[in-house]
């Protein structure tokens, strides 16, 4: 894959995204809204890197490595010449056609546009671009330095060999790609997400409480983790964006949020991020 790589979005998960690259040996660049975002993604990222070392998961050499081939730009023309564009900003549809749409009148007619929605119609997005065979799903799963699967998500005009392409890329950052058809949640979080919704529900109807639905979950089903646990990691405002778009592209009431996922978010309680969701991590 010709470098660099751009990352469109310097949030959480293209963080991420960008951290796992960098570290993988592409030259790696962070396109935000400004400069004073970018900056504030490197930085956080440095930081993320810093409390890798201490906690002895990377050396001082691969922090610095990964470091050294990071940047950070404002000016989204800059990824006019890129191979491989991932778009990781906001999961909302109208604003990733909004960008898909700048992406295809600057980009070289070469670059692959790929998205990190982990619910959205590929199609969808890649209906505003003049060339939609180009535009596919590269969904990665937080943390992405640590977690293995990214999901390689085709459209119905995804061309094969733009699949082929990133699925190698992928590989040779050190992930494992499964290839997987357009379906609204695509393969986890269609299997996952339910699942932490049942739980909410569970927890709601005070039939045990969260420790006690994880616990069992844990022992009872040998899941590594809880399912309200995996929604705090996840990010609450994250659960009900997906259930959310699985109910209007399925039209299943089954899919509906709990209304105590609708509280917590009322009360700023989105799980990790925000120090308090159903566990509290102060």
């Amino acid at each position: 894959m010709k470098e660099p790589v751009y990352v469109v979005g310097g949030g959480r998960m293209g963080r991420g995204i960008a951290q796992t690259i960098a570290a993988a040996g592409f030259n790696t660049v962070i396109c935000e809204l400004n400069q004073q975002l970018a900056d504030s993604a490197i930085a956080r990222i440095r930081d993320s890197l810093q409390a890798a070392v201490e906690h002895e998961k990377i050396s001082i050499g691969q922090m610095n490595k990964t470091l050294g081939n990071l940047s950070a730009v404002s000016d989204l023309k800059k990824v006019s010449n890129a191979a491989l564009v991932i778009e990781a900003i906001v999961e909302n549809l109208n604003a990733k056609k909004t960008l898909f749409s700048e992406l295809d009148s600057i980009c070289d007619s070469s670059t692959i546009l790929a998205t990190n929605t982990s619910a959205l119609s590929i199609s969808d997005i890649a209906s505003v671009c003049g060339d939609p065979g180009r535009v596919v799903g590269m969904h990665f799963f937080n943390p992405v330095p640590s977690m293995k699967l990214v999901e390689i998500v085709c459209g119905a005009d995804t061309r094969e060999n733009i699949a082929e392409d990133v699925m190698s890329f992928v590989e040779s950052i050190g992930k494992n790609p499964v290839l997987v058809k357009e379906s609204p949640g695509f393969i986890v979080n269609r299997l996952v997400i339910p699942l932490i919704n049942e739980a909410a529900i569970v927890a709601s109807e005070n039939t045990a409480t969260v420790k006690d639905i994880d616990t069992a979950m844990k022992l009872g089903a040998a899941h590594p983790m809880g399912p309200l646990a995996l929604a705090d990691l996840i990010g609450i405002d994250i659960v009900v964006e997906i259930l959310e778009t699985l109910a209007t592209e399925l039209g299943d009431e089954k899919y509906k949020p709990c209304w105590l996922l609708h509280k917590m978010i009322a009360e700023g309680k989105l799980g990790k991020k925000t120090g308090s969701g159903f566990y509290d991590y102060a």
